[in-house]
């Protein structure tokens, strides 16, 4: 239990300090994080050995209302992902920030955001689930807009988060539906939940997923968040957030198997993004965007396995997609800190300028584009061998070799030799050299992405199946293998052919509306706001304010009628008969003389008249 604790708090402790502390800890904040991640590799593996569970009161006043943390079989792969990805990416951070940067305020948000991810897949409640889920969200803003100062990068976290923000609402409806059919907020139970309520459980699951791994509708906000540091980007599109929505659907692949409709839907919003996505990725010329667009395409096949219920294959796919997509970014951000630029033509060549970390990115794009025997080759083809239906394995298929041509084209820009540029090296003038750690950690990184394809083979691919709890799959075909291989080779060798004859085939790609993520970005522009502002300053001039003015008006006009019938009726009525009052006053004190002969005369005459009365009835 203590390792835990200590795996969710330490993290978030140091990063609480560096925070506190601000630009007098920015010496010590590299070595800092680098000890508190290399500690944090060592909870994780422990962690992941004794799968201890720890619970904080909360709200015991139901059941699963305590914050409550364990380690399973799916857990347990995830922290140590966690861990083993956050440590090289934050060894690549020490050496890749700039010597004045405000490293305490970094590096403490970097340790706060691991902390939040690890806290995510440990949940078992909904509570412990949405702390971890929201501080990731909170931090990543910050970690986006890191260089605040620089137009754009404070609305690109912005947007990030507002985006991911109207996602993660889902799972606030997913809390309340468990809490109404269960009575608890445990996640597992929600399989359970009665009266149509397991149906609002997997939809607000679902809907939070999708936000948070930038799978479509909600695809946009990744090209944005390309604006913070090199670091942030490898970490964010590798292990952790846009992972964590892919997680979140193979951790609650139950209810979505339950739901049907569930799993049906994240198969598709899985394959048509890894589809969509694939080709925004071909069209780009920025590095960095063609790297982001190619993350949602491959979380996207995470989706489609969670909707398919190949969950081994799914988290094979995740823990492959990882060390590729942090190994390419590594390599992107360094060469944007040693040439200045993330641009494709700016980068002609740079994977043979600098050998060291090219090779590793070359590894490393090899496995995203498919290629046998590397990683993500193997891992695909698990996830669509469980993929029922003609038509989505079709889609499957042609996602899988979208993979190959935009890994074709990034390859083939990095290690042309461009034309009078012979004998390049390390040493060119106006060119900074790659730092050996980051070089490592690429080296690393890019030997993991050619390995890891292992977990999809029967044989390790049924042990993960039993530690992930999954159920019992039929494992990819030798043949489906071979189909997956050869389609993805064909498809990397006709882009190469493509990219040396008719390069303008590709530039004519770049130009249309793919180049700027198919329109996606213009749905969360400011113009589009500004429209929709207008649109209601004059619903709201036109109409309210004139249902207003007319409102007050008749409220005055009815006041005034009200005035006037008070004061000429009930006033009116008060006055007279108050006058009556006083003229019967008058009348009744003339007979009070105080002559006693006056008051025999007026008794007799009273007595006379009663007498006539009487007489008269009769």
């Amino acid at each position: 239990m203590t390792s835990l604790v200590l795996l969710l708090t330490l993290p978030a402790a140091t990063g609480v300090c560096l925070l506190v502390l601000g630009r007098r800890a920015d010496r010590v904040a590299g070595p800092l994080a680098v000890v508190s991640t290399v500690i944090a590799v060592v909870l994780a593996g422990v962690v992941a050995d004794r799968r201890p569970r720890v619970s904080l009161p909360f709200l015991g006043i139901v059941d699963g209302g305590d914050l409550l943390f364990a380690v399973d079989g799916l857990s347990a792969v995830l922290v140590v992902l966690v861990a083993v990805v956050a440590l090289l990416i934050t060894v690549f951070a020490v050496v890749d920030l700039r010597p004045q940067a405000a490293r305490a305020r970094f590096f403490g948000f970097f340790l706060l955001f691991i902390a939040a991810m690890s806290a995510t897949v440990t949940a078992v409640t909904f509570p412990a689930l949405l702390l971890g889920w929201e501080v990731m969200g909170a931090t990543s803003y910050a970690l986006i807009g890191y260089h605040w100062q620089e137009p754009g990068k404070l609305n690109a976290g912005a947007r990030a988060f507002l985006t991911t923000r109207a996602g993660d609402l889902g799972l606030y409806v997913a809390a309340g539906a468990a809490l109404a059919g269960t009575g608890g907020l445990l996640i597992g139970d929600t399989v359970s939940a009665a009266d149509g309520w397991q149906d609002v459980a997997a939809a607000g699951v679902l809907v939070a997923a999708l936000g948070k791994s930038a799978q479509l509708p909600f695809s946009a906000w990744l090209s944005g968040a390309m604006q913070g540091p090199s670091p942030v980007s490898a970490l964010l599109h590798s292990a952790t957030m846009v992972a964590a929505g892919g997680y979140l659907l193979l951790r609650t692949q139950p209810l979505l198997a339950q739901t049907g409709w569930a799993a049906s839907t994240a198969a598709w919003a899985g394959g048509l993004t890894a589809l969509v996505m694939g080709a925004i990725a071909v069209a780009q010329r920025d590095l960095k965007q063609l790297l982001a667009a190619s993350t949602a395409a491959q979380i996207g096949f995470v989706v489609l396995a969670a909707g398919a219920g190949v969950v081994a294959g799914g988290t094979a796919q995740l823990v492959a997609h990882a060390a590729v997509k942090a190994g390419l970014f590594v390599a992107a951000g360094a060469w944007l800190t040693s040439l200045g630029t993330k641009q494709l033509t700016g980068l002609r060549g740079a994977a043979r300028r600098y050998r060291g970390i090219g090779a590793a990115a070359t590894v490393a794009a090899l496995s995203l584009g498919g290629i046998p025997p590397l990683s993500l080759w193997a891992t695909k083809e698990e996830v669509l061998s469980g993929v029922d239906g003609a038509a989505l394995r079709v889609v499957g298929l042609a996602a899988s070799a979208l993979s190959a041509v935009y890994a074709a084209r990034m390859l083939v820009v990095l290690l042309v030799r461009p034309v009078g540029d012979e004998g390049l090296d390390d040493e060119e003038p106006g060119t900074r050299r790659v730092p050996g750690p980051a070089t490592a950690v690429a080296l690393v990184l890019a030997a993991a992405a050619a390995f890891l394809g292992a977990l999809a083979l029967p044989a390790v691919g049924s042990r993960l199946g039993q530690l992930v709890g999954a159920e019992p799959e039929s494992g990819v075909a030798t043949a489906d293998l071979l189909l997956g291989g050869a389609l993805a080779m064909l498809a990397f060798a006709g882009t190469v052919i493509l990219l040396r004859f008719r390069p303008a085939v590709i530039e004519a790609l770049s130009r249309s509306p793919l180049g700027s993520w198919g329109g996606l970005g213009h749905l969360l522009s400011p113009r589009p706001a500004i429209v929709l502002a207008r649109a209601v300053a004059t619903v709201d001039d036109r109409v309210i304010d004139r249902a207003v003015l007319g409102l007050a008006a008749a409220v005055r006009g009815l006041a005034s009628l009200v005035s006037r019938a008070d004061g000429s009726i009930v006033d009116g009525a008060v006055r007279g008969t108050a006058r009556a009052f006083r003229r019967a006053g008058t009348a009744a004190r003339r007979p009070q003389t105080g002559l006693l002969h006056q008051y025999y005369a007026q008794a007799a005459a009273g007595l006379g008249l009663l007498l006539v009365l009487l007489v008269t009835v009769r």
